[in-house]
């Protein structure tokens, strides 16, 4: 197997598992949740539908039947760990997942398109 294979499939499944982790964390300890962003300043209604779109970003990063809903997908990602990295720096809380997400999503994208082609 090509080593830009293996790493295409460790990054996208770091990707996926990252925002899996945040969704669940969504649904699961919403009060939690809640909690950071009330602390954050962000609007609480968004907690549930943005749970709902990084499992549909998964669901299509995955499955890549529609090149169209997979670059949304990457761009929904990539934006969603640059605000939250933004979102933690202002609040003093340094470095976290946010900041390895950025680099992993980027890598898996690029290296989708010379791998999946």
């Amino acid at each position: 197997m090509d080593i830009k294979k293996i790493i295409y499939w460790i990054t996208t499944l770091g990707v996926c598992g990252m925002f899996l982790f945040s969704a669940t964390m969504y649904f699961t300890k919403y009060d939690m949740v809640k909690g950071f962003f009330e602390m954050l300043n962000y609007p609480t209604y968004i907690i549930y539908p943005l749970a709902i779109l990084k499992v549909l970003g998964i669901a299509m990063i995955l499955w890549r039947k529609s090149n169209w809903l997979t670059e949304w997908a990457y761009a929904g990602f990539f934006f969603d760990a640059i605000l939250a990295t933004a979102a933690h720096e202002n609040a003093g809380h340094g470095f976290g997942l946010s900041h390895i997400a950025i680099p992993v999503i980027l890598v898996s994208y690029f290296l989708g398109k010379t791998v999946r082609k």
